[in-house]
């Protein structure tokens, strides 16, 4: 264990955070006193609780008391009470993603997706297909999977699979012995300088990949592809529209959605493959989860079982409910090119209108992204952007939501502002009709207003 055998109580800051509490349950599970913080409550939280994990809300200098570690999130900064109380008792401190390192260094096999969008669902699909091929991994995921009851698994093997996030070069304190790059792209410019930093920083990460690892890469993601030289392990790429290793070729879409396609490995056929899940950038997805299970020696038999078992992971694409014939989805797309795949799914589902409630999340994601957000909502009918979600960030006053309904306007002229989650579910429920879908779209509060809206219309 990296740990020295001083330690014996870890105190999370952040506790709530996806990836933070399936960390507590890691270190819970291998037998150390867990307690953390956070500014508010959740069902993550609750579900800590549940197994006998103290959490302290809000944060206070005195939760540090008696802990003789504190593991802190990318959000939590040095002014934090907590933090300062650390370093004035000289407690140790560790990042989060430093912590995960750590614990991925002691797994032989450490499995690490990275990309800009679709790390979610590429993981959980690398996920379930390990765990049905017995291979028992520990995963680590940044959302909710019912196959393994949550955002965590604790296995016995060498195998540990985790998404690997280039916020604030985070991953770059990882040990991927196999790593994936799904797309690169412009985004986290509050840190990134430009897409050529975010290229540098990719770079970089493959280059942890030890000589006899592996790397999938996007061939049809350019930005992706100019990391490809830079690799010094076995590499394979895969794609639909540009010549890959891995190819899907023969793509139908049922009256879901529903992609099905068989894959092609090097001009060899391997099979044809169903996704129930909606949309085309589904099967990238399921393309990387096939080019490392084969790397592992996988069966495509169990490779094709396991894609079929997989509903999607909570937040992607989630079908909350219909009322009404009306049926309210959610969706964690935050970025300009993750909305527009998200309503190109959408408008193979079948439908009447569909809408598409955005909250947009960080003021520094929607200045600096601000002309390609304006253009992501052609493909719905009615669009309603709500205020934007501050996260980590102050509002400095110089982008509002409002800013971004005008410029979206002239684009599509179907966008309204409204600024309350209870008007937003009660204006849906007054004006949606029977055959239209709903969709709730982004990273912050926005994931409570699609129950708001089924209540709604179920009154």
């Amino acid at each position: 264990m990296f740990l020295s055998d001083k330690i014996k109580t870890i105190h999370f800051i952040g506790i709530g955070g996806i990836s933070m509490s399936g960390l507590a349950e890691i270190m819970l599970n291998r037998g150390y006193n867990v307690q953390g913080s956070d500014i508010q409550d959740s069902p993550l939280i609750r579900k800590l609780k549940s197994h006998g994990i103290k959490v302290y809300i809000p944060h206070k200098a005195e939760n540090v008391h008696g802990a003789d570690l504190v593991v802190y999130t990318s959000a939590v900064k040095e002014d934090n009470p907590e933090m300062i109380e650390a370093n004035r008792l000289g407690i140790p401190i560790m990042g989060r993603a430093a912590f995960l390192g750590k614990i991925m260094k002691e797994y032989s096999y450490g499995i690490a997706i990275a990309g800009c969008h679709g790390k979610t669902t590429s993981t959980s699909m690398i996920s379930i297909i390990f765990k049905n091929a017995n291979l028992d991994p520990t995963i680590l995921l940044g959302g909710e999977l019912d196959s393994i009851g949550g955002n965590v698994r604790i296995g016995k093997s060498p195998y540990f699979i985790t998404e690997a996030c280039e916020y604030m070069d985070n991953f770059l304190k990882f040990y991927p012995f196999c790593g994936v790059i799904l797309n690169i792209d412009e985004d986290h410019l509050d840190y990134f300088k430009d897409l050529q930093h975010i290229k540098e920083t990719f770079i970089k990460f493959v280059k942890l990949i030890p000589k006899e690892g592996f790397l999938a890469i996007c061939a049809d993601n350019s930005n992706a592809m100019d990391v490809l030289p830079h690799a010094d392990c076995n590499v394979v790429t895969f794609g639909i529209n540009n010549k890959a290793d891995y190819m899907a070729t023969d793509i139908e879409f049922d009256n879901f959605g529903h992609p099905s396609f068989r894959i092609v490995k090097n001009g060899q056929d391997m099979g044809s493959y169903n996704l129930r899940i909606p949309g085309i950038h589904n099967v990238l997805n399921a393309l990387s989860a096939f080019a490392v299970s084969d790397f592992f020696g996988i069966s495509p038999d169990v490779v094709r079982e396991s894609l079929m078992e997989f509903e999607g992971t909570h937040r992607r694409f989630d079908i909350l409910g219909t009322v009404n014939d009306i049926t309210v989805i959610d969706d964690y797309a935050h970025h300009p090119t993750e909305i527009q795949v998200t309503l190109n799914a959408a408008r193979k589902f079948p439908h009447n209108k569909l809408w598409c409630i955005f909250q947009p999340h960080t003021y520094t994601r929607t200045k600096l992204l601000f002309k390609e957000f304006a253009s992501s909502f052609k493909e719905a009918d009615h669009v309603i952007i709500t205020d934007i979600y501050a996260a980590r960030e102050k509002d400095t006053g110089e982008i509002h939501s409002k800013d971004l309904v005008e410029a979206a306007n002239k684009v599509s002229g179907n966008v309204t502002y409204m600024k309350e989650f209870e008007d937003i579910a009660n204006y849906v429920a007054d004006n949606a009709k029977p055959g239209d879908m709903v969709m709730t779209v982004g990273a912050g509060s926005i994931t409570n207003l699609g129950p708001m809206i089924l209540e709604r219309l179920k009154g």
